[in-house]
């Protein structure tokens, strides 16, 4: 399939017609959201109620079932449930709803200014770094933090480092404690090394980070177990194996859509004047989606559509599913790529990445996408197609 990853986005230096097909392709996703928009109702509101509704019973049914874990059936029942439970909040209810895509109920219960998820990170530090800045600067090197979150190297463009020899190691270890190394990625450290960011803010930042950190161990890791009495023990493993599994669940959906070899990143002069038409291809082509059934999506957190998501992050989550083959179809006509395959696929693409991009490498000649995989089709530097 034809890509354009290095078309130029301003007129100053390509044809009126490329500059055109991206306009139209704006356009053209414009109305595929304004449309869903438009059709938002009782149907999406009850998915969400009853989202909400599992979640909060198999969180009830896993804690009922680990304080009397020194059975060892009610100890599988209880962790299963329990990592059932902190799996859908965080991906399906905490994640979508922090984007702000449940808003327009104008329930405060499920609202992004009232949300606080069950996850390490505190709620305003996540939309700020993933919802402002990911999400606005997706793959451009340089501007987009989550490009191998500061401590991986997934990109020639990015310093090698004789530390980066580790990270497949470390990596791996990043995956079972998952949310702390996001909540401590979330402070932003880095910023205020480079000047970028108050030490005072920071400071701010790490004592909110601190509260939310007690909290969250005080709960999951002291007072459910006490409440268990002599199942205190197996009900402890049961909330850090819970845990766990969520994290390393979260791991694998997020790096398998941001990181699988074909998945293309950009410099930051792809920003200069870029439109709504240029930001809706960039995302199109940061992006992959893992194929799977509906349960896999909700498990996922409809993060599987990661495309849809990309485009369209304040939407229901339940409607990317509908969205996903009329984007495909539009990205076909346009001679888009549409990165898509099944998990195993694109997990072993992603680890393909990190392995490569391990050890020292140089940008590739003629730029556009310097993350794929040796092999993957390349790049085209002709024109959008004429849809």
């Amino acid at each position: 399939m034809s890509t354009s990853a290095t078309l130029p986005l301003s007129g100053a230096s390509s044809g009126a017609s490329d500059v055109d097909r991206v306009e139209q392709l704006g356009r053209e996703l414009d109305r595929l959201r304004a449309e869903i928009v438009a059709s938002r109702g009782a149907d999406d509101a009850h998915y969400i109620r009853t989202v909400i509704a599992v979640q909060r019973g198999c969180e009830a049914g896993g804690r009922l079932a680990l304080a009397v874990s020194l059975f060892p059936p009610a100890w599988a029942a209880g962790t299963t449930l329990l990592a059932l439970a902190k799996t859908l909040e965080n991906m399906e209810l905490g994640h979508n709803i922090l984007h702000g895509q449940w808003d327009w109920l104008g329930d405060p219960a499920i609202h992004s200014t009232t949300w606080e998820w069950d996850f390490a990170t505190p709620a305003e530090a996540w939309k700020r770094t993933h919802n402002h800045l990911h999400h606005t600067y997706t793959n451009v090197v340089g501007r987009d933090r989550d490009l191998g979150y500061t401590v991986l190297r997934m990109d020639p463009d990015q310093p090698w480092r004789p530390f980066h020899l580790l990270q497949p190691l470390y990596n791996a270890l990043l995956a079972p404690v998952f949310e702390w190394g996001i909540a401590l990625y979330d402070l932003e450290a880095d910023e205020t090394l480079a000047g970028r960011k108050s030490v005072r803010a920071l400071l701010g930042d790490t004592t909110t980070f601190l509260s939310k950190a007690v909290r969250q161990t005080a709960k999951d890791y002291v007072l459910f177990p006490l409440l268990a009495g002599p199942s205190a023990l197996p009900c402890l493993l049961g909330n850090v194996t819970a845990s766990v599994a969520r994290n390393v669940w979260a791991h694998t959906v997020i790096f398998c859509g941001h990181f699988p070899g074909d998945v293309q990143t950009f410099t930051e002069d792809r920003l200069d004047g870029e439109s709504r038409g240029a930001w809706y291809m960039r995302q199109i082509q940061g992006s992959a989606n893992i194929e799977g059934g509906p349960v896999l999506h909700v498990l996922t957190g409809n993060l599987s559509h990661q495309i849809e998501h990309h485009l369209f992050p304040d939407l229901p989550s339940n409607r990317y599913a509908q969205l996903a083959p009329r984007v495909r179809e539009i990205c076909e006509r346009y001679g888009l790529p549409y990165v898509t395959g099944p998990l195993w696929r694109q997990y072993a693409s992603m680890w393909g990445r990190v392995l490569r991009h391990a050890l020292p490498s140089h940008r590739r000649a003629g730029g556009g996408d310097r993350g794929r995989v040796e092999g993957a089709v390349e790049d085209a530097p002709g024109e959008l197609r004429q849809p």
